[in-house]
């Protein structure tokens, strides 16, 4: 210390150094631990509400007023200028992008309109413009039920409180347009009072009560998933009361789900050309991340899709519910050090190899329904046709199984390739039975396929008169949406 002393005598700069560095380190501190308590005092500022929200309330202004900078960002769901590779949230026609959809849905009202899906935003015109809704003249299919609106709007939250489920779902799917208004919001999956995250829709509760698992006592963690997988899932209307069930008490792989439809004998639709007993996959994305290698290492659907957004010292949840694709440096780069151009591209790589094989299962599965058509023409009996219709049903479930969900190339790659190469092998195993079928009946020579190359010529090709379709719902748009409307408006001013 001597030495130290005697070197500060000689020098005396030296000591002046030190005080000064001193200072200065003491004025950063300071100034770091203002900073702190400023944010702090900044985010509990932030996150108190400016005034109480009402128990059931749809609306997002509302919301917006205590959580401006989450509404900020929920609106940019409204956007529709990015494009990937095979996805994106532009507007697109899927079954012009690829026709032999049109073909494998032959019979279904998917056959009629299928979209590219668009954000949170446009859930409600979207429903109520497309073709497989809102067709009350259609003698094959019917009025849909209340059901269909289960995902689209907070507005069912309050219909499910008030009706019950049971009598919410079996009633008919117009009788609720003017209530059900608001479009997907905060209300499907926060608390009002608390704003922690909460499970708004039953069929997930009792999906995992069914298997002893009481999801309401689940981690936030586990939650930032859960109320995804409300919706973001494959379900089915139950008998006559339309129930909806999630079809997961055998477990959640395209193996389980067929277990457990073909032990009950549920089937969504008879094939228009093969007669086959069709399931119809919804988009079972949180099934589909389940079986990937983010789920196992703990990463949640909001991680990705919904990552967190630093802006004046507060950090919050970004709400613009898109693809990670958008938001490379936010959703991605937290735990991969590669390039955003590189990251990019191996997402690509990926898909490119599940697209390649699901593909092929179309082209083999639309082959198998033809054919199994012109057996029928040719007299086939149905004792004959039994084994193939059961592998076309399954060929065909497990095709949608993968595409339905629009992550699943991503989310589970393997899982999906592996999936659809059983799709190719059951649908060219229909082929082979298909082909002494029809030896059998006098064709020996190979089916001539049709063209196909245009969404209007597949849908030509299974008899759809698409004039007639879009001039009915024409009327239904024009007559009753703005009665709905109307009657939204004058509940709206009363409450």
């Amino acid at each position: 210390m001597s030495d130290i002393n005697e070197v500060i005598r000689k020098k005396p700069w030296i000591g002046w150094s030190i005080f000064l560095v001193s200072m200065v380190t003491v004025f950063v501190l300071g100034l770091f631990a203002a900073s702190i308590m400023e944010r702090r005092t900044e985010a509990l500022v932030a996150y108190t509400p400016a005034k109480p929200i009402p128990d059931f309330e749809p609306r997002l202004k509302v919301w917006g007023e205590n959580f401006p900078r989450e509404y900020v960002t929920y609106l940019k769901t409204q956007e529709t200028n990015f494009v990937t590779k095979y996805n994106g949230n532009d507007v697109k026609d899927a079954l012009e992008e690829d026709p032999l959809m049109v073909v494998l849905w032959a019979g279904y009202l998917f056959s009629r309109d299928y979209n590219r899906p668009r954000g949170h935003l446009y859930a409600i015109e979207d429903i109520r413009k497309t073709l497989r809704t809102g067709a009350p003249k259609d003698a094959h299919d019917g009025p849909q039920p209340n059901t269909c609106w289960s995902c689209k709007s907070p507005d069912v939250v309050r219909l499910m409180q008030q009706m019950g489920p049971m009598e919410f779902y079996k009633g008919k799917w117009a009788s609720k347009g003017h209530e059900v208004v608001n479009n997907i919001g905060c209300l499907d999956c926060h608390d009002p009072k608390t704003m922690n995250l909460t499970i708004t829709r039953p069929a997930l509760v009792e999906a995992f009560q069914r298997q002893g698992v009481d999801i309401t006592k689940a981690t936030h963690a586990e939650k930032r998933s859960l109320v995804c997988a409300q919706c973001h899932v494959e379900y089915y209307f139950k008998g006559e009361d339309k129930y909806l069930t999630f079809p997961w008490d055998k477990g959640i792989t395209v193996e389980d789900i067929e277990k457990y439809y073909d032990s009950i004998n549920f089937v969504d639709w008879t094939h228009a050309l093969s007669r086959a007993p069709m399931l119809k996959a919804q988009h079972p994305e949180y099934e589909t991340w389940k079986m990937g290698i983010h789920s196992r290492r703990g990463v949640s659907c909001a991680d990705c899709h919904m990552p967190y957004i630093s802006e004046g010292g507060i950090k919050f949840t970004d709400h613009h519910i898109t693809t990670p694709l958008k938001t490379i440096n936010r959703s991605c780069q937290v735990c991969h050090r590669e390039s955003e151009e590189e990251l990019k591209q191996n997402v690509y790589t990926q898909q490119d190899r599940v697209m390649e094989l699901r593909m092929k299962a179309e082209e083999s599965l639309a082959k198998a329904h033809i054919e199994a058509k012109l057996a029928w023409e040719k007299g086939a009996l149905e004792a004959e046709m039994k084994p193939v219709l059961t592998l076309i049903r399954h060929a065909g479930w497990r095709w949608d199984f993968a595409v339905a969900s629009h992550g699943a190339s991503f989310h589970a790659s393997t899982e999906m390739s592996r999936v659809l190469g059983t799709s190719i092998d059951k649908s060219g195993k229909a082929r082979v039975i298909l082909a002494r079928i029809l030896a059998k009946h006098g064709v020996s020579e190979e089916v001539t396929m049709p063209d196909l190359s245009t969404k209007a010529k597949a849908q030509k090709f299974i008899g759809l008169d698409m004039n007639a379709l879009k001039a009915e719902k024409d009327i239904f748009l024009n007559e009753m949406v703005p009665k709905w409307d109307e009657q939204a408006k004058i509940r709206e001013e009363k409450y």
